[in-house]
Order: structure tokens, then C-alpha cells, then sequence
């Protein structure tokens, strides 16, 4: 647990041993159950890493196994430090958070399709409610060429924003990319040069970077996804490339859960790495309150964290996904407790989140010595009542379905696979690699199931043998689209339009015209699938969220 110019970590002193051999056990497991290949992770009680490991592999072919030091890209857990770096120029009076982005770059302009007299601010973007599109159509997620940050950033210029600035939260990697701009614009530095600089080295982080330095590909793990195929039900195993995302400031960090542990312990110091101050103990407090609050549906966001509530207690964090690689940066302020879990498989953030969050219940119970409840092991159900709820369901954004195997439920939830575990008599906890949830089935007059309810959704049963109608033209726009390592997949379910996007989920479209659908719900929710034909009739390319994408054939 050593690094150049660290001190020597201490061994544990907070009796954290049974917390340690509990969650060794947790995660094999759900390494086996989940088929990831490598995880680490780290455990940091204030200015002590109390335990950090590595499981699995880091290569599988090379034969390296994953370690305390294996470098992990850790995808929107990148957003922390960007934002922190905007407000340690706010500290300098370099720039103020609540002006109009214009203010410093005198370029920007986007379209806004609605009545408002709110400029876009910092403050919106850093807490995901400026009405900004997820992406950009130069440097977007799918974009392998490697564009410059400004060059991604120009590319939107103009573009409509897809709601009135504080009115919505709507998460967007691009809208963070334009934060980081304003950071290379008002620093005169490099963005990577400035978090490098005056952030992630004062921090002691020196195995984490921006951009992959020898130091970090030498120790950089390979990572691993499922791309889907013609089918959600068809996927095959790649290895995920590696390119520099255009929106670096987003999602392009490189760390370790070491380095990523002593984050932790620089919050819980309130800005101080040793003796020297980062940032202002009042800046960081104002980044872990949360934005909007009571004005904006759903805000979640503090600047930058997304703050929650655990057994009571305020919690800060991030989750990250990004091309192979799943994270969670996961604290608790209060009792200066955190944790850390990097994966190198896609789409495996349930997996993450349930380590560190049975990693912070272990702690917080050893800590203070309160009783935490044991992991919900489920009750037994008689096979009629899980008969009951197996059938076809459908909402306004997604599908799922449900089957019955050797006495136990499992839902596919619009390609995403999950155990449900039996609660109630009508209520399940769902779990899989890439998806988790709670469940609530609905009866009808007669007693039988007619749907079930799952967060804000409500799924109706439908017959998936039924005869459903679609429009003619609706055949040449199913097919496959966009870059073969992460296409769109455009399919036709029980009378809808679906598409495939991410590797993620099956969302619904919302037909607007005969080529133009709307996403009500998910990653793109707000935007925009648009099929622009050739002369025959065929699809000559799609326009999601403005990126666009050729045919795959």
C-alpha cells in the first residue's frame, strides 16, 4: 500500500478485520455470480486506508492479476475533480459560478426552444440541471477519433438545449465537458495539466491522470464487455477498447483505489492534503449541499457529488462506466467513512454498488457499534404464487419479462438480466450485474396479476404472442447502427419501436413522425432518434441525440 513520496500506510487500528473477511467473501462470489474478471477495493476511516486489495485479473491473458495498484479507468467519478477544479478558481475570484458561461467563452451560444431568461451557468452544469444534451455530435461516447476538448465543446455550439435551464435534472457528459473548458480557458493551462498540477499531485494521487502517462498504462488494467448483437438476447465478450474520450473532463480519469481512497481522506480533512490547502473548507461543504433542492424535480446533485442518505446519515458519491469499466466512490462525511470499488467489466455497476454499500454498513457498524440489518435473504414463496407473476409487461420506456427456473424468478428488464428475491407476497427485490431495483406487482378485481410497479414506472401484462400493428415503413428502419464495438440496435416489440443504446437498456420510442421518435425515459430521455432515408427508402444514416451513425452491414 506504498507510493512514491506517500507515507507508509498503518496497519488497521479500528478493528475492521471481520469487515475484511466479510467482504472477501461477498466478492468472490459476486465475481463468480456476475462473471467479472478483476476488482479492487479500498476502505478509508478518515486519514487511514484501513484495507485495500485487489481480486481476479487484471489481464487475463497476460496473467496479471488485479492488486491495490492496478489502474482502473473510472469513467463519471472524473466529474468530481473538474468540478472541484472550477471552484478552486471561484476561491481566487477567477470566475464566478452563477454567471452566464458566456462570461468566458464569449463564443457559446445554443438555441433554447422555450421562454426563459436563465443564462447557462456553471453551477447548472455542475449539477446536472442546465437542460443540456447528454452528449455532443463531435467527441461524443461513441466517438473513437479522439477530438480535442474544444473541438468537441464547438461542436454543439447552436444546437437547442432539450430543457429550460433549472427545471429538469437530466444528466449530461457533455455539459461537464464544457466546465472543463472553462477551466483550460480561465487557467491558460491544459485542462489535464491543471487537475494534474493543482489537484490530483497536492492530493498525494499519484498514480491518477487524465491522460494515460506511462505511469498509469503501466499498470493499467485490461478491461472487458458484452456488445449486443441483432438481438438483445445475443451478446459476445471483447475485449473494450481503450481511446481518450472527447469528453475527457466527463469520464477520461485513470486511478487506482489507493489513490482514490486518499480523495476520501482529503474530504474528510475539508480540503487539506497535509498541511497545504487545496481548497477552502466552506467550498467543499458547498460541493456536498445539494443544488436546486425543492426547485428542480429529482435533483439530486450537490456540485458535482450525488448526495443520499444512508441509515440516516448524509452520504456523497459517484458511480462510473465507461468502456469496460465500472466504479463507486461511496462516503459518509459524518463519520469520515469510505469506499471504493473499481471493476474492469461493462455495465456492471450493481455489482459495485451492493460491495460498497454492505462495505459502509460493516464499517458504520463497527464503528459505532449500531446494528445494521443482515442483507434481505428473501422468504419462500409457494411455486403458485411465482407462477403468478411469469409473463410478458410492458411500460412507457421499457419492457421485461419475466420467467420461472427451478422454483426462482428472473427478469430480463429491457436486456438487462436480474434475479428477483420474493420480499412480500406481491413484492421482489431485483438484482443483476447491470440493474437492481424493487418490484411491486398489481391485481386485478379478480385477483390475478395485471402488472407491476417498479420506482416512478408502471408495467402493464401484455401478450406477447398478441397481434400487434406496425407501420409498413417501420421495417427498413430496424437494424443495426453506429461503431460495431457499441451499436444501436433498432428493434420491433409488442407494437413499438425500440432502440438498444449503450449496451445499457431496450428504451421505447415515442413515434413524433414517420422517421423522427422521442425517448420519454432513460439515458437519452428528452432527445431524439431521427432516420433520414435515401431515395429507396432505406436508412442512410440515424441521428441519435444529434451524434450520427451509418448502417452497420
Amino acid at each position: 500500500l506504498l507510493c512514491a513520496g506517500c507515507p507508509p500506510v498503518e496497519e488497521p487500528t479500528t478493528g475492521y478485520d471481520g469487515v475484511q473477511a466479510e467482504l472477501e467473501k461477498l466478492i468472490l462470489e459476486e465475481m463468480e455470480h456476475a462473471g467479472i474478471l478483476g476488482i479492487s477495493i479500498s476502505l478509508v476511516d478518515d486519514q487511514e486506508l484501513v484495507w485495500a486489495a485487489g481480486f481476479g485479473m487484471a489481464d487475463k491473458e497476460g496473467g496479471v492479476v488485479a492488486t491495490e495498484d492496478t489502474v482502473y479507468r473510472v469513467g463519471s467519478i472524473s466529474k468530481l475533480f473538474t468540478d472541484m477544479a472550477v471552484m478552486r478558481l471561484q476561491e481566487q475570484g477567477k470566475l464566478d459560478i452563477d454567471a452566464d458561461i458566456a462570461t468566458y467563452i464569449p463564443e457559446f451560444s445554443m438555441g433554447r426552444p422555450f421562454e426563459t431568461d436563465k443564462p447557462t451557468t456553471l453551477r447548472q452544469l455542475m449539477s446536472h440541471c442546465s437542460g443540456f444534451l447528454r452528449e455532443s455530435p463531435i467527441g461524443s461516447y461513441f466517438d473513437d477519433s479522439e477530438p480535442t476538448i474544444q473541438e468537441t465543446v464547438e461542436s454543439i455550439y447552436g444546437l437547442e438545449l432539450v430543457y429550460p435551464p433549472e427545471t429538469h435534472t437530466k444528466y449530461s457528459n457533455i455539459g461537464i465537458t464544457l466546465v472543463g473548458y472553462v477551466v483550460q480557458r480561465v487557467s491558460g493551462m491544459p485542462f489535464a495539466d491543471y487537475v494534474r498540477n493543482n489537484l490530483l499531485q497536492p492530493m498525494g494521487m499519484g498514480s491518477s491522470d487524465f491522460v494515460k502517462t506511462e505511469e498509469v498504462e503501466s499498470n493499467l488494467s485490461r478491461a472487458y464487455m458484452w456488445v449486443a448483437e441483432g438481438d438483445t438476447a445475443e451478446a459476445t465478450h471483447i475485449e473494450a477498447p481503450v481511446f481518450k474520450l472527447g469528453t475527457a473532463p466527463a469520464g477520461n480519469l485513470y486511478s487506482t483505489v489507493v489513490d482514490l481512497g486518499r480523495f476520501h481522506s482529503f474530504i474528510f480533512a475539508k480540503g487539506l492534503a497535509g498541511d497545504e490547502r487545496v481548497i477552502r473548507e466552506e467550498t467543499l461543504e458547498q460541493m456536498l449541499t445539494r443544488q436546486f433542492g425543492g426547485q428542480v424535480p429529482g435533483a439530486r446533485f450537490g456540485i458535482g457529488f450525488v448526495i443520499g442518505n444512508f441509515h440516516g446519515h448524509k452520504t456523497y458519491g459517484h458511480g462510473g462506466a465507461v468502456y469496460g469499466f465500472s466504479s463507486s466512490f461511496f462516503g459518509m462525511p459524518d463519520q469520515k467513512l469510505g469506499v471504493v470499488v473499481l471493476s474492469n467489466e461493462d455495465v456492471a455497476n450493481s455489482v459495485t454498488e451492493k460491495i460498497a454499500a454492505r462495505a459502509m454498513e460493516l464499517m458504520f457498524a463497527t464503528k459505532t457499534g449500531e446494528q445494521i440489518p443482515e442483507p434481505d435473504a428473501g422468504i419462500e414463496l409457494e411455486p403458485g404464487a411465482l407462477l403468478a407473476c411469469v409473463g410478458t409487461y410492458e411500460s412507457p420506456g421499457y419492457w421485461a419479462v419475466i420467467s420461472e427456473l427451478e422454483g426462482k424468478l428472473n427478469l430480463n428488464y429491457s436486456g438487462q438480466k436480474a434475479e428477483m428475491i420474493p420480499v412480500g407476497d406481491d413484492e421482489f427485490l431485483f438484482y443483476g450485474r447491470g440493474t437492481s431495483g424493487r418490484i411491486r406487482f398489481t391485481r386485478d378485481e379478480d385477483g390475478g396479476v395485471n402488472g407491476f410497479e417498479s420506482g416512478a414506472l408502471r408495467f402493464d401484462r401484455i401478450n406477447p404472442e398478441g397481434e400487434f400493428e406496425y407501420p409498413e415503413h417501420w421495417d427498413n428502419l430496424v437494424g443495426a447502427y453506429g461503431p460495431d464495438f457499441i451499436p444501436v440496435l433498432v428493434s420491433k416489440k409488442f407494437g413499438n419501436l425500440y432502440a438498444f443504446v449503450e449496451n445499457v437498456s431496450d428504451y421505447r420510442l415515442e413515434p413524433v413522425s414517420d422517421t423522427v421518435f422521442k425517448f420519454n425515459y432513460g439515458l437519452y430521455e428528452g432527445e431524439q432518434l431521427v432516420f433520414l432515408l435515401a431515395p429507396d427508402g432505406n436508412v442512410e444514416r440515424i441521428i441519435l441525440a444529434m451524434m450520427e451513425f451509418q448502417p452497420i452491414q
